[in-house]
């Protein structure tokens, strides 16, 4: 079957958002945990949910962590947010092709809503999954297989875009296409190793996977 529904992550995927996250991180880290963690470990916490990556720090702690960090998120999105190359472009063909689109992410609602209004993407999308709307957040396939319901898609005919391997993971679990995008602040090995479908070195390569005419 042809696809015809495209499902995205966002910071990382779509946004870059990397040294916002970088910084929000560090600076709710250096106030529990002061002089502990390095940029390599926060690194390595992106991608999965907040509460997740607080836990590793201090289970007694992880409710104040997760509040500080998202104060300091929303209050320097502006700063930091802007779209990756050829995103903007991708999107709006893809949406006006129609191709049905949606986000999957393990973000919360407000701070996906602020990012998309900033980086002028809002109005493409038909379904955004948060992390507020699961019980189980990728790599299990509960919020992919959610969006491929609001969507009235089968997972045979859509792919999931990514930048970690909660994406890639997700994506093979609920059964649908996965693309892994080459420009992740992990390693364009870390996502090489999953086997994923397609590798993006730009989103515009999302065109040429799907066989779109390009007039971008």
């Amino acid at each position: 079957m042809k696809v015809d529904t495209i499902l995205f992550d966002l910071d990382g995927t779509l946004i870059n958002t990397n040294e916002l996250i970088i910084a929000s991180f560090s600076h709710t880290l250096e106030h529990f945990q002061p002089n502990r963690y390095t940029r390599e470990d926060i690194i390595s916490f992106i991608g999965q949910p907040l509460v997740d990556s607080f836990k590793e720090v201090d289970e007694s702690s992880v409710s104040e962590m997760v509040k500080m960090y998202k104060e300091h998120n929303l209050a320097h999105h502006e700063e930091y947010v802007h779209a990756f190359e050829g995103v903007v472009e991708t999107v709006k063909t893809l949406h006006e092709k129609g191709f049905k689109l949606g986000i999957v992410t393990t973000k919360m609602r407000d701070a996906v809503e602020l990012g998309l209004e900033i980086t002028g993407l809002s109005e493409y999308f038909t379904t955004i999954v948060t992390l507020d709307d699961v019980e189980r957040a990728k790599p299990d396939k509960e919020p992919i297989t959610r969006a491929l319901q609001n969507l009235q898609s089968d997972e045979s005919s859509a792919i999931m875009v990514g930048d970690s391997r909660y994406d890639i993971e997700a994506g093979k679990n609920a059964g649908t296409l996965t693309a892994a995008v080459a420009w992740t602040v992990k390693g364009r090995e870390s996502l090489e190793r999953l086997q994923p479908d397609y590798m993006l070195e730009t989103m515009l390569d999302l065109l040429n996977v799907l066989e779109v005419e390009v007039n971008v």
